[in-house]
């Protein structure tokens, strides 16, 4: 499904494919918490959906992650 959300960031719209439900996006806006809700996806995927922040904008913003 394609999510949209607002980026703090870029203080733009961003959209993103994510295989979700809208029961899934239902239970998670009336409270579901997004680890338990979403559990199959990525945590940058979750992080879209909390903050509107995309994986670029987040390197771009605070670098690669070490490995």
């Amino acid at each position: 499904m394609l999510v949209t959300k607002f980026s703090p960031i870029s203080k733009r719209l961003q959209s993103m494919w994510l295989p979700v439900t809208e029961k899934q996006l239902e239970t998670w806006e009336f409270g579901g918490l997004v680890q338990d809700v979403f559990p199959h996806l990525k945590p940058e995927e979750r992080e879209f959906l909390t903050s509107g922040i995309t994986p670029s904008e987040w390197i771009e913003m605070f670098g690669e992650e070490d490995e």
